[in-house]
């Protein structure tokens, strides 16, 4: 990392089970950004929300919601991160993007899938988790219920690389308000944890099921102090992620030489 990261957290009410509308509204808001960015995330799921209704709604990865990412990406000349739903090999995703404006791309598939919802009985989970570079920081892209498992996000040091596996973990979310209070704490411990920024974003407004979601989208620093917080509203914040604030933070607090070794099985 040489320069800042400036990363773009869209906070927005979803339109239930409709992509059009979905995909013609997140294009409003990107234009309304105003600014140059680095990283555009969008919620879980975002053209669709929270739906087990795979059946009607999942496309190939070459369809509409695929070309709209990549075309934004292209327009914008900024890494898009968002979710949707994927079918692939007769299975279901729910398929992180991560689109560059050259068209080239990366997927992650969530790898914990919310039981309490079914998740686990109409989506297949993930096997691999993904970071990649773009602009010099590292970045590792996860989704919603991933968050309670510490785990998988634990970031290591790559002796090899001589340097951290990532610096920003990013989590794409449609996180209810009846449980955003372990949304809160547990997206600043991932940070602490991790000497890493932690970008979360989460929707707002009621699904159609009736679950209602408040946001408190937000950017926490190693140290767990607060960049950005919002909650209740829709909201579009630009956030510049400090590269010498993290390096010097890593530098004068090194915990990750004590960190415990070990595998996934």
């Amino acid at each position: 990392m040489n320069q800042n990261l400036k990363i773009t957290l869209i906070q927005s009410n979803l339109y239930w089970e409709e992509p059009g509308p979905n995909l013609s509204m997140f294009e409003e808001k990107i234009w309304t950004i105003g600014q140059d960015t680095d990283v555009i995330v969008l919620p879980e799921m975002f053209s669709t929300g929270f739906t087990m209704n795979a059946p009607k709604l999942a496309e190939a990865m070459n369809m509409t919601t695929f070309k709209w990412i990549k075309q934004m990406a292209a327009q914008t000349g900024a890494l898009l991160l968002g979710s949707f739903i994927v079918k692939e090999d007769e299975r279901y995703y729910n398929r992180l993007l991560w689109m560059e404006p050259s068209g080239t791309y990366k997927t992650y598939d969530k790898r914990h899938l919310f039981r309490m919802a079914d998740e686990h009985h109409t989506y297949s989970a993930g096997e691999t988790r993904l970071t990649g570079e773009w602009k010099g920081w590292r970045l590792c892209p996860l989704v919603c219920y991933d968050l309670r498992f510490p785990v998988w996000s634990r970031n290591r040091y790559d002796k090899a690389a001589g340097r951290m596996d990532y610096d920003v973990l990013v989590y794409v979310a449609n996180w209810p308000s009846a449980r955003v209070e372990a949304w809160d704490a547990l997206l600043k411990a991932r940070a602490i944890e991790n000497l890493c920024y932690a970008v979360g974003v989460n929707r707002t407004g009621d699904d159609g099921n009736g679950i209602p979601y408040n946001g408190h989208s937000a950017v926490y620093t190693p140290k767990g102090e607060t960049l950005f917080f919002e909650a209740d509203r829709e909201t579009i914040k630009t956030v510049e992620l400090n590269a010498e604030s993290l390096a010097a933070y890593r530098e004068k607090f090194p915990a990750w030489r004590d960190a415990d070794a070990f595998e996934i099985g």
